[in-house]
């Protein structure tokens, strides 16, 4: 049997309570929960001490650990820094190891790109000291102008510090042509927090894709499932089942059951493998 928790991402419950969603998870068997909305809204990083007290008394309720806080922080955007303070007292509050952040635009300048890249590196280093004392990490999701694992790769090398690492999504370094095997290489093994989803192409679509159930596309979710295991991974793998952004696709209550089961098929598979 894996040794792997499995998560959700509040994404799949844009019209729900928090209490309704994380109780959801619970009784579906999942064993973490990913803070992206709260009450079916994006996190406000200036909510109230009582607001944040709310939060911690409804996880506390439900029983499910808290396996990322997720921001809108874009690294290479303007002034991040006083945000990414907040969104980790926010982690350490709701008892949370990590905050998930994007890195953001790059130029494709050669100049230009080299010095927003180490825009980037100064805000992660500058939250470093945050970082430590509050005892969390800052997962750089492979998403945006980072979709690729190989950009987020070399924002790792420039800050070398076990607080800082990657949110793998699943998806954005397939749509780049990487494979898992080069996904997990380039990242060093700095994995924090691995999101899955699956999708297929879709030309008549704005972005080019479909989210599917899982199974159902192409992304290899099973092969990165089998590359983290190989390693010795021993994080949370969430379930991003975004509902709060593509509307169209499967409600919660039978995407996410539809996920755990075969997650934990795979995730077994993978560890009598490892």
């Amino acid at each position: 049997m894996s040794p792997i928790n499995v998560a959700f991402s509040t994404l799949a419950f844009p019209q729900s309570s928090l209490a309704a969603a994380a109780a959801f998870g619970r009784d579906s068997g999942y064993e973490g929960i990913e803070l992206r909305l709260i009450d079916g809204e994006l996190i406000d990083a200036a909510m109230s001490a009582g607001a944040r007290a709310d939060v911690r008394r409804t996880l506390a309720k439900a029983g499910l650990p808290v396996v990322a806080v997720d921001s809108s922080i874009r690294l290479t955007g303007d002034d991040p820094g006083p945000a990414l303070r907040t969104f980790l007292e926010l982690a350490s509050d709701w008892e949370s190891p990590l905050v998930r952040v994007f890195g953001g635009a790059l130029p494709d300048d050669g100049d230009a790109r080299i010095a927003a890249m180490k825009t980037a590196a100064g805000v992660l280093e500058a939250a470093l000291p945050a970082a430590e004392r509050l005892g969390v990490r800052i997962g750089v999701e492979t998403h945006d102008s980072f979709s690729a694992s190989a950009t987020v790769g070399e924002l790792l090398a420039l800050v070398k510090h076990d607080r800082i690492g990657a949110v793998w999504d699943s998806h954005h370094p397939h749509r780049m042509g990487e494979t898992p095997a080069q996904v997990y290489q380039n990242l060093d093994g700095r994995v924090l927090l691995a999101q899955v989803k699956d999708a297929l192409r879709a030309p008549d679509r704005a972005d080019g894709w479909q989210l599917v159930l899982l199974g159902e596309g192409e992304v290899p979710v099973r092969e990165m499932l089998a590359t983290l295991m190989g390693h010795a991974y021993l994080g949370s793998v969430s379930v991003e089942w975004e509902k709060r952004w593509h509307p169209e696709i499967e409600a919660a209550e039978l995407a996410l059951p539809q996920h755990l089961s075969l997650l934990r098929t795979w995730l077994d598979e993978s560890s009598e493998v490892a």
